[in-house]
């Protein structure tokens, strides 16, 4: 056990310095993520007419959770090792004593240490010129939230990791990523709150992994009605079908490679 925290320490403090080479393209991923907070104005005004049954300010706040939750919760493995298996990179991690899904672990959650400053500013400006929107969740809400935010890190970083499996068997495994992220973004509740789907929709979109990754959290921060046994024992389940899915498709895919010659 201290052998592995040892060598944890050792990624993490490699990754993190690292990702400080990039601070300037940080500051891009960051408001690359941005859409929340445009999309915000939109359902703003839309719920000036009370057609809906959240406010305004209800708007406002989920839509900013969503954007908290995307921060921690965007990854970009499937692209990477994508690029390992092409280049023939992940040869040399192979001959190392640990997993190379380790080193996505700690490039990624390094990059999250190095992008809080940024995204704290944004936070410090959205409540500069929307004060209405500024709330102090409890301290049962805010526990339940990062709970769920990671869990939704884990889910989304599984599933993808296990779309980049598929660069075993071909050079575009990005395509299939490409493909999933259209559904997740209508139906995680990145678009539109899951609340406001129609009772028969939303039915069915919670039996997906989806609303999971974005909605549940969210919902969780802002104090919107959510079933939270449901939630994370969805979530828990989804990350045990597709780490069941990653390891397969990782033994096949691992054979394959080292009969190309790697």
């Amino acid at each position: 056990m201290k052998r592995f925290f040892r060598k944890a320490l050792t990624l993490l403090s490699v990754y993190y310095a690292y990702m400080l080479e990039y601070r300037a393209e940080l500051i891009l991923w960051v408001l690359s993520n941005s859409l929340p907070i445009i999309l915000m104005g939109v359902w703003i005004q839309a719920a000036q007419g009370g057609r809906f049954n959240l406010s305004p300010v209800d708007f406002a706040r989920y839509f900013l959770a969503v954007f908290i939750v995307r921060q921690i919760t965007v990854v970009w493995v499937v692209w990477e090792f994508e690029r390992e298996i092409v280049e023939g990179k992940l040869s040399p991690r192979l001959l190392q004593p640990i997993d190379p899904v380790w080193h996505h672990i700690a490039a990624h959650v390094s990059e999250r240490s190095a992008r809080f400053p940024f995204t704290l500013f944004l936070l410090v400006v959205f409540f500069l010129l929307y004060p209405q929107a500024f709330w102090v969740p409890s301290f049962t809400k805010i526990f339940l939230f990062l709970l769920a935010s990671v869990l939704a890190f884990v889910l989304r970083f599984i599933m993808q990791y296990s779309f980049a499996m598929l660069a075993f068997w071909t050079e575009r495994a990005s395509a299939v990523e490409n493909f999933w992220f259209l559904f997740y973004l209508f139906l995680s509740g990145m678009i539109a709150p899951i609340e406001v789907f129609p009772e028969s929709v939303r039915a069915i979109v919670l039996c997906t992994p989806f609303p999971y990754m974005v909605d549940f959290p969210a919902s969780i921060l802002v104090g919107l009605p959510v079933d939270l046994a449901r939630g994370f024992l969805s979530m828990v389940g989804w990350i045990l079908v597709f780490l069941g899915l990653n390891r397969l498709l990782w033994r096949r895919g691992l054979k394959r490679y080292s009969g190309m010659g790697a």
